[in-house]
């Protein structure tokens, strides 16, 4: 991450426990790694939220393609029904025509087939 080498690590703590000295040194590490903790919470904290961000702006997106498929969704049913609506007012209009037409043109076959015809009388005998 910050390319430092062993050998400038071994410089570094060297250069630290002249100029701290021994005693003071472990009170040193104690106070840096007190301090990193601060740090590395606070950047998890900020992660934390501004992960939480972006999930909530997905979420936003997401509901309003939601809303969008539902209002396409209750448009095309909407429209189903009156499709339907209509097709079953122009059925009750057409229906009872063409039921009498049927019922006229059954009546007819039927009056034959039950009815044969009535053999005409003799002539002569009245």
């Amino acid at each position: 991450m910050f390319d430092i080498s062993w050998s400038e690590l071994l410089i570094l703590g060297v250069v630290t426990l002249v100029f701290v000295g021994p005693k003071e040194l472990p009170t040193l590490m104690r106070t840096l790694g007190k301090y990193a903790g601060v740090v590395r919470r606070h950047a998890n904290e900020f992660k934390s939220q501004f992960d939480a961000a972006m999930r909530e702006a997905e979420l936003e997106t997401m509901r309003e393609e939601v809303e969008k498929m539902q209002t396409s969704i209750n448009t095309e049913v909407m429209r189903a029904t009156a499709d339907v609506d209509e097709a079953s007012k122009l059925a009750r209009v057409e229906l009872p025509s063409t039921a009498n037409t049927i019922a006229a043109e059954n009546s007819s076959d039927i009056s034959k087939t039950l009815a044969p015809p009535m053999p005409a009388p003799p002539r002569g005998e009245t």
